[in-house]
């Protein structure tokens, strides 16, 4: 009876994990779709600019530079994301064959027990350091580590970009997105001296992304806008709304807080991570706990590969065509992120851990995990 039960958990955790394989899959793809997809959103303005009559087309002048801005706007997020997900490692075996799965229970469990493609390894990461993210007083190590990928083939609108100017000009400059996604995302990858190596990274070949539906890329999208108020200048009025009064009642409440042995905080809900660190500067041990790996992907790659201040320029609003006054208000750059993260005086301790917060934190090994022993005071804190 005892091998059959453990023979039956064992095909249960299997199941889990090529459930979970298949999901972070899919999420990678939908980072790898956002080039060609956005390239989409393009040629359909194009196609509807071209329709319209002369008389139309004479009071637009401006559009067809404009088609031209926004494929430039697009080269450098897709950069930024290809960087990204170079610097992810998963906490899951990315080789097994899930699709070859034949598991006639597979299906049912999928149906069963998921409802959300964002499904994370809350199991495997729980169990195992190497499916943690974190972020220490140790984290400059990892912040010195630089990515193996070619150099940036817009390095100049990169530089320029950096004095905040609108990308106006011609598109002579321009690099394809299928190119920059071979560059930055192909097995041979070469170095900046053009020394060729192997990238391990083999599942991130463009030839094995899925192709995912295009709500799946809004949430790409989304991500890039979230990180505007998370990680950019830009975003601090609306920070100090959010996250200051938090900050504010927990110095407050622990005015005489001891150095050697700080109060623990957990934030589950963590986002892009942005408040679990200003938590932990402010002299708690602090760890952010975070369901979706959209966002923990990009929490990480800030967290922990950042080397400098304003080292990366996006466009998070290249997508919306509302609410901006003009194109320049469409097209202006945002540098990110506003500080270094392992230069902001984190709390030793501070960490990210993916996964669902019961399925995580009813694991009574995880709390030991934490601190390095129990908690000395436990806080939840949800930020909505």
């Amino acid at each position: 009876m005892e091998i059959e039960e453990d023979e039956e958990r064992r095909r249960q955790r299997k199941l889990e994990e090529a459930l979970e394989v298949k999901s972070l899959r899919r999420i990678i793809s939908a980072y790898l779709n956002y080039p060609e997809a956005a390239e989409e959103d393009v040629r359909r303005y194009e196609k509807s600019f071209k329709k319209l009559p002369p008389a139309h087309k004479a009071l637009l002048p401006h559009y067809p530079s404009k088609f031209q801005n926004l494929r430039r706007c697009i080269s450098l997020n897709s950069y930024f994301i290809f960087t990204m997900l170079q610097a992810f490692e998963p906490p899951l075996d990315m080789s097994q064959d899930v699709d070859g799965c034949k598991d006639p229970h597979l299906e049912n469990f999928e149906h069963g027990h998921c409802h959300s493609e964002e499904r994370n390894a809350s199991s495997c990461q729980s169990a195992s350091t190497s499916g943690r993210m974190c972020c220490s007083n140790h984290a400059q190590a990892c912040s010195q580590e630089k990515s193996n990928i070619m150099s940036n083939p817009t390095t100049e609108e990169v530089k320029s970009e950096q004095q905040h100017e609108p990308i106006f000009g011609s598109g002579a400059g321009e690099v394809e997105n299928n190119n920059e996604i071979a560059e930055c995302c192909s097995n041979d990858v070469a170095d900046s001296n053009g020394n060729a190596f192997s990238s391990p990274h083999d599942w991130l070949d463009p030839s094995l992304q899925l192709n995912v539906p295009l709500v799946d890329v809004d949430k790409v999208r989304c991500i890039i806008r979230n990180i505007v108020r998370d990680w950019a200048a830009e975003g601090e009025k609306e920070r100090n709304q959010c996250y200051k009064p938090i900050l504010e009642e927990l110095d407050a409440q622990f005015p005489n807080r001891s150095k050697e042995s700080p109060p623990a905080c957990l934030v589950p809900g963590a986002g892009l991570g942005r408040l679990a660190l200003e938590i932990s500067c402010l002299g708690f041990i602090s760890q952010g706990n975070e369901f979706s790996y959209y966002m923990m992907i990009c929490s990480s790659f800030i967290l922990n590969h950042t080397e400098t201040t304003g080292q990366w320029t996006i466009y998070p609003w290249i997508h919306s065509n509302c609410n901006s006054l003009s194109d320049n208000d469409q097209l202006r750059p945002v540098l990110i992120p506003d500080i270094h993260p392992a230069s902001a005086g984190i709390t030793e301790g501070f960490s990210m851990c993916g996964g669902d917060f019961v399925e995580v934190y009813n694991d009574s090994s995880q709390i030991g995990k934490v601190t390095g022993s129990s908690y000395s005071l436990h806080i939840v804190i949800f930020v909505y």
